[in-house]
């Protein structure tokens, strides 16, 4: 059975227009995404960290995600699923190119720079928190929306990993605990992309049954 049938909230009918403060949420949350990605692309080049650029990865991943979900906000359940199904094959493909990347670091790589890590990685939560509240209301929705609200989450767990990930190398002064955070990171990706993409393949069948 599909995750919104036990809904009782207007927001979790899936043949009902999102509301207006829905659309208002997704455009604040692409603009805040796209800068973080910025920010933490530069600031993880600049440490050498592997968990900060996963985490940027994420950034942008996200803001691609709510530039769809906006183009289909108005359209039927069954386009709405194949935009879930589309998101959470880039979770998916995050996942991988994380644990690619962080396999590379750990034979190849130095210990980043934790000041760095942790200050970049508090701003990115405080980014992350103020948009999981926005959306927290819609995390009980159809695919698309369940979709939005795993990223936003995720981010949220990802930040404070990186910030813990900051302390580890701070006292150990190795690379590991940053390495770990980034393959948690893309575990996380990966459990949240399959998630996603049962209840749209629930959704789609539903639809056509």
């Amino acid at each position: 059975m599909s995750a919104h049938c036990n809904c009782q909230s207007e927001h979790c009918d899936p043949q009902r227009p999102p509301a207006a403060r829905y659309r208002r949420a997704l455009w604040v949350a692409l603009f805040v995404n796209a800068l973080m990605f910025a920010i933490e692309v530069a600031a993880g080049l600049s440490a050498d960290s592997v968990s900060l650029l996963a985490d940027a990865i994420d950034f942008f991943g996200d803001a691609a995600n709510y530039g769809v979900s906006l183009a289909v906000l108005s359209l039927g359940l069954a386009w709405r699923a194949r935009a879930a199904m589309l998101k959470a094959a880039t979770m998916l493909a995050f996942g991988g190119l994380v644990m690619a990347q962080a396999l590379w670091a750990w034979v190849y790589g130095t210990p980043p720079e934790p000041l760095t890590m942790g200050l970049v990685g508090a701003l990115a939560l405080a980014a992350n928190l103020g948009v999981a509240l926005m959306l927290y209301a819609f995390r009980d929705g159809d695919a698309n929306m369940r979709s939005v609200w795993l990223c936003s989450r995720n981010d949220a767990i990802g930040n404070v990993a990186v910030m813990l990930a900051a302390l580890g190398v701070f006292g150990t002064g190795t690379a590991w605990p940053d390495l770990v955070v980034a393959f948690a990171m893309a575990a996380l990706a990966i459990s949240a992309g399959w998630s996603v993409m049962r209840q749209a393949r629930r959704e789609l069948a539903w639809n056509v049954a």
